[in-house]
């Protein structure tokens, strides 16, 4: 019995088991599913790694992305991407090698010059049979500068007048329509500028001497700028703010408590009319009215007034609401020697020369003597500071030739100040895309966001063409190179209705949009300063100044 039962159960067992493995084999195992990884990106031979940003790069770019699987054709048409980063896409060309591991990348036409672009790759659209891309990848890049011409090449005289005449619009064409005086920028509508008036007051000469406009319009112009000042403007013990309301005359603050007198200001105003004084010099009744009336406004200014107690040194600001609170003494080296020279040369209120020698030529920030990649620096900051340090003071006064009783070389300071200047760009310390021997010069000007004074030791990435430009008198090879790549390679996107404009900066791909009185003055001014002295031969001879400059110390050919 027992084994018949044995024999008997064998099937059965057989027969379980086969049942088994069929219900086993009737279950679907899924594959595994893959999962796609990119090995190495290259742009134009070169690696880049995820979430990178290139700077310069060819408007023609050949992108190659090395996968570790063959990728499903259909769905990299859809994620892969070439946007501008304004937002439009580019049509991109694809190809595959490597059995379809490897794809390659190209603009179906050239790319914009000078344009942020992303290529960007979705995670889930990129993918391969059963499995899909780990990450999604970014990439940002720029594309270089074009380098043609933007304009026809011309003789270096007649690229000369193009800009001094443009540059000129901006004191002639937007000038205020009531006042006449110059707007503090191409975006202020009633504010205008005391200091910058007396920059576009000093371009009226160079306009008629260029014929860009006659001598009489040159003279009804500086005649309604003269009155207004005379019979209208706020004056605050003769000295004028730094900001006018245009039709009323009325102070525009400054700043919270600069609602007052700007001594500083009110002397490169009053340096822009002496040069008008000295210009127009004919004994015609239109003329001689003109002088009489500068004369008064000249003689207005209580220079002496801004010592503040009888002290040795002038202060900047006086506010009749909060009086002496701004409390800024005008110490140097830096934009304000003209202030001292235009307050020693006065016929009514004259400062003493201990004012000068206590106050802007004493303390730590004056004196320098080192040596900035070679180039003494005698006065100033280290590494010089601003360039307009060397242009404010000096578009009237003749540095050729000018010492002083301490042996400085005027000419030598702003040289080598524009040479450190120069020298510093060139090297680029900070690594920003667009230095170089042709765009150069840093200075007082906008910013991305703002305004701020940039020098080698403040250096945020930002040209403005007219600290370069501004320096020809003194660098004039390295400044004409830089003029040139400003008006024929960047000059669709600097060049504009009234001339340059203030800043640009090709590593942040920022241009602004704004042009400002105090940077488009001395473009003109200097520049005709390097072609004929004109400004400096009519303010280096006025009579007050040569006297003035001698009180002081200065000692110079026209002296």
């Amino acid at each position: 019995m027992i084994f018949t039962k044995t024999i008997l159960s064998i099937p059965l067992f057989i027969l379980l088991m086969a049942c088994q493995k069929k219900q086993e084999a009737s279950v679907v195992v899924p594959p595994i599913a893959q999962v796609l990884t990119i090995s190495s990106f290259l742009l134009n031979s070169n690696s880049i790694s995820n979430n990178e940003s290139v700077i310069d790069i060819s408007a023609q770019p050949v992108f190659t992305i090395k996968c570790s699987n063959a990728v499903d054709k259909n769905s990299a048409v859809k994620a892969i991407q070439l946007t501008e980063a304004a937002g439009s896409a580019a049509t991109i060309n694809f190809s595959y090698q490597n059995h379809d591991s490897v794809l390659v990348i190209t603009p179906n036409s050239k790319l914009k010059y000078l344009t942020k672009y992303i290529l960007s790759i979705t995670t889930q659209l990129l993918s391969v049979k059963g499995g899909t891309l780990n990450t999604d990848y970014q990439f940002q890049f720029q594309t270089s500068l074009d380098s043609s011409d933007k304009f026809v090449r011309i003789t270096d005289d007649a690229l000369l007048d193009t800009i001094q005449r443009r540059t000129f619009a901006y004191f002639w064409d937007f000038g205020h329509p009531v006042s006449g005086l110059a707007r503090e920028r191409n975006s202020s509508a009633d504010v205008t500028t005391s200091g910058g008036s007396g920059f576009g007051l000093m371009s009226i000469p160079i306009a008629v001497n260029r014929n860009f406009i006659t001598r009489t319009q040159g003279l009804e112009r500086s005649k309604k700028v003269v009155s207004f000042l005379l019979n209208t403007a706020k004056k605050f013990h003769g000295a004028f703010p730094h900001w006018i309301n245009g039709t009323t005359g009325n102070v525009v603050p400054f700043s919270a408590k600069d609602d007052g007198a700007d001594l500083v200001e009110t002397s490169y105003l009053m340096a822009g009319l002496l040069t008008l004084r000295q210009y127009f010099s004919n004994n015609t009744v239109d003329e001689i009215a003109l002088r009489n009336d500068i004369n008064a406004l000249w003689n207005g200014v209580e220079w002496t007034w801004f010592q503040k107690s009888n002290e040795n040194v002038l202060y900047w600001h006086w506010s009749p609401t909060y009086t002496w609170e701004m409390n800024l003494p005008i110490k140097g080296w830096n934009e304000c020697l003209i202030t001292y020279i235009m307050a020693a040369s006065s016929n009514n209120y004259s400062i003493a020369k201990a004012v000068y020698q206590n106050g802007f030529a004493a303390g730590s920030g004056y004196k320098n003597g080192a040596n900035f990649y070679n180039y003494v620096l005698p006065l100033g900051p280290n590494l010089g500071g601003p360039l307009f340090f060397s242009h404010y003071s000096f578009l009237g006064i003749n540095p050729n030739g000018l010492t002083d009783e301490n042996n400085i070389n005027y000419l030598t300071q702003l040289t080598n100040h524009s040479l450190i200047n120069y020298t510093y760009s060139i090297q680029n310390p900070k690594k920003y895309y667009g230095y170089s021997e042709m765009s150069w010069g840093l200075t007082a000007c906008d910013i991305p966001g703002g305004y701020t004074a940039c020098s080698p030791t403040n250096d945020v990435g930002v040209i403005a063409p007219t600290a370069a430009i501004s320096s020809l008198p003194f660098t004039p090879d390295k400044s004409m190179n830089a003029l040139r790549f400003y008006y024929y390679t960047l000059g669709d996107k600097l060049f504009k209705e009234y001339g340059f404009i203030d800043a640009y900066s090709l590593h942040q791909l920022w241009f602004s949009n704004t042009t400002l009185a105090i940077d488009q003055g001395p473009i003109i001014i200097m520049i005709e300063n390097y072609r004929s002295q004109l400004i400096w031969n009519l303010l280096s001879n006025c009579p007050e100044v040569k006297r003035g400059l001698t009180a002081l110390g200065f000692k110079a050919p026209y002296l």
